[in-house]
């Protein structure tokens, strides 16, 4: 397999054994791209919550994210699980060389898309009694309430046919759409109806256009591979129905969950506190996101691999690529959860001075990512394997905690009280989530390299911090502070010799050096040896 090709869709015949050296490397190769769309994706949508919250204040942006929330909300909802029942089934049905993968088109797109025209419907008719209730009566919530509800069926198609470009495409055809097509196009078109002074309705317009855009480029994307419009036939059997829903519709209550996390709060304190909470909510929310991309960068790119690795029985290799994406995962994020704990007032003061009363709930909830980053995607372990049950298990739960106190803590307390209940959410569920997958796999998730790197992480951007609040404060000047720190710090350990090693020997896993793990094995080596 070269550099970047997707796991799903090398050739079409069964591959031999491949031990768990082999499939960590080539779970390096495949995350790099989709690192790097994370990288795009979390840029522009820091660009498009800048745009947003300069250009509509507090309570502009609280409406806005409201509507966002209910279109994300619902969608999800209406999505029915499908999205992951394909990237779970589709990988599984080309690697046999069956040639029927198409087949699964009907069953996983037309039950969601039906559901999410008839939602759509009720919703647009419902909008004059939602809208008050929703986004307060002088928001202008009727005509926003109805376009969010009549772009369901449309995100719910983008959604579906973005997870069957992720498995019948290479990597670098989902990021393409996912991580810069959409990112780029709305915070253009948001900004231009800012700009223009159209008001929130037409800026949500600009939000939904590229996915219109995306629902195009994607029906292009998937027919080729999969044979549609060449005899290909796509009439399912009774067999494909069951088999798919059977692990689909658990999934259909955690996906909407996992997809509207940071939109129920947003919701929740839209009612409870008044929509300039949720606009401070929603801008919080959005550096939080943004730390999480790196991960959701490699279980894009490992997910399909972790299907078929768990189709096979071979637990051990799975768990390998769990612990070694864990600690990428852990180096790319934990620096900024810290730093976003430590300078929330300076990350906040770029969207606005009204925008730092949410400092203490940055805080919050960057302490809880950490538990978030440091368990991995075991979600995906538990997703990938088959038990879509235990992993509804573990939303739900979390689920209960975050409304639970929320109900209790956000009229009291505003955004903060929000961000407890999020924070409290968060480490209920992956910290159930993690002692199922231990349990399922029965493989360790967590070795002596993943807590050496906790620790180093730590150590490391702790100092920078301290040095920072020391100099500037925790404002933007004891960040510029900080960083600098950091990146002198990063600058100098790439002048380690093992460290530079263990760099080298990377990028010739990335470019597919079929020698790259002996090489590994002997830095892994010569490191010991050092310490």
């Amino acid at each position: 397999m070269t550099a970047g090709t997707h796991p799903a869709v090398e050739s079409g015949h069964d591959e031999p054994w491949v031990d768990a050296t082999t499939a960590a490397r080539r779970s390096v190769r495949t995350g790099v791209a989709g690192l790097a769309g994370a990288a795009a994706n979390g840029l522009l949508g820091f660009l498009l919550v800048v745009v947003i919250t300069r250009g509509y204040g507090t309570v502009g942006s609280g409406v806005f994210f409201t509507a966002v929330g209910i279109v994300t909300v619902t969608a999800a909802v209406c999505t029915l699980g499908a999205e992951t029942g394909l990237i779970w089934m589709l990988p599984r049905r080309r690697l046999g060389g069956r040639g029927d993968a198409a087949r699964v088109l009907p069953v996983a797109l037309l039950p969601p898309l039906a559901v999410a025209v008839v939602v759509g419907l009720v919703g647009v008719f419902a909008a004059d009694a939602l809208g008050p209730r929703l986004l307060g009566a002088g928001a202008g919530g009727t005509p926003l309430i109805a376009t969010s509800f009549a772009a369901v069926p449309l995100v719910v198609a983008m959604t579906l046919l973005l997870a069957v470009v992720r498995c019948v495409r290479p990597i670098r055809a989902y990021v393409g759409v996912q991580s810069v097509l959409v990112p780029l196009a709305r915070p253009v078109l948001v900004g231009v109806a800012a700009v223009a002074g159209g008001g929130v309705l037409l800026g949500l317009t600009g939000w939904l256009v590229p996915a219109a855009l995306a629902v195009g480029v994607c029906l292009g994307l998937v027919t080729g591979p999969l044979g549609v419009g060449r005899g290909v036939a796509l009439r399912p059997e009774r067999a494909d129905w069951s088999a798919f829903w059977r692990f689909a519709l658990p999934r259909a209550a955690s996906a909407a969950i996992d997809a509207g996390a940071v939109w129920v709060g947003v919701l929740l304190t839209s009612v409870l506190a008044g929509q300039a909470d949720a606009g401070v909510f929603g801008a919080v929310g959005r550096y939080i996101l943004a730390g999480q991309l790196a991960m959701q960068g490699l279980r894009v790119a490992v997910s399909p691999q972790l299907s078929r690795l768990l189709g096979r029985g071979e637990r051990a290799a799975a768990a390998a690529v769990h612990r070694h994406l864990t600690i990428w995962a852990l180096v790319l994020s934990w620096p900024v959860y810290l730093l976003l704990a430590v300078f929330g007032l300076g990350f906040l003061e770029l969207f606005g001075p009204e925008f730092t009363v949410g400092a203490t709930a940055m805080t919050v909830l960057a302490l809880a990512m950490l538990v978030n980053t440091g368990v991995g995607n075991v979600q995906s372990l538990l997703l990938m394997g088959g038990r879509s049950g235990l992993h509804l298990t573990a939303t739900v739960i979390g689920l209960l905690v975050t409304v639970s106190l929320g109900l209790w803590l956000i009229p009291g307390y505003g955004v903060t009280g929000a961000a407890v209940a999020w924070a409290a959410g968060i480490a209920t569920e992956n910290l159930t989530a993690f002692g199922c997958a231990r349990a399922v796999l029965g493989q360790p998730l967590v070795d002596a390299a993943l807590v050496r790197a906790a620790a180093g992480v730590v150590a490391g951007v702790g100092a920078a911090a301290l040095a920072g609040v020391l100099a500037g404060g925790r404002g933007i000047p004891g960040l510029v502070v900080a960083l600098s720190v950091l990146a002198a710090g990063c600058v100098g350990v790439g002048t380690v010799p093992d460290v530079r090693r263990f760099v080298r020997v990377t990028m010739r896993q990335l470019r597919g050096d079929v020698d790259a793990a002996s090489a590994a094995a002997g830095a892994s080596s010569t490191s010991s040896k050092g310490r």
